[in-house]
């Protein structure tokens, strides 16, 4: 079995995140998404499992972990949706793994 786990602090709202992603067979990807916010604890009841190919390499209009998270957050920087992209494709191999950044400044 692979598993990612992909830690998100996602800035000035204050509620980290924890994303945990495992696959036995690369394509179907188990997900436990934890974290204080109540948007990303509804996104993480809905988002258990899901394939991996699908969330990959589909476009954002019709991604599954983006069409869940527009049910759910109001909020559209939040770096957690692509987080659990990038662990799903660690999990099931289809991308390796390397840390994201982001460093906002007012200029």
């Amino acid at each position: 079995m692979a598993k990612a786990v992909v830690e998100v602090d996602p800035g000035i709202c204050g509620f980290p995140a924890r994303i945990s992603a495992s696959s036995e067979d690369g394509m179907a990807c188990s997900l436990v998404i934890e974290s204080g916010c109540e948007a990303i604890t509804a996104l993480a009841a809905e988002l258990t499992q899901v394939d991996a190919y699908e969330v990959a390499f589909t476009n954002f209009a019709e991604n599954p972990v983006y069409l869940a998270a527009s049910r759910h957050y109001k909020h559209a920087a939040c770096p957690v949706p692509s987080a659990i992209v990038k662990a799903v494709e660690i999990a099931c191999r289809l991308a390796l793994p390397k840390a994201v950044h982001f460093a906002p400044k007012v200029e």
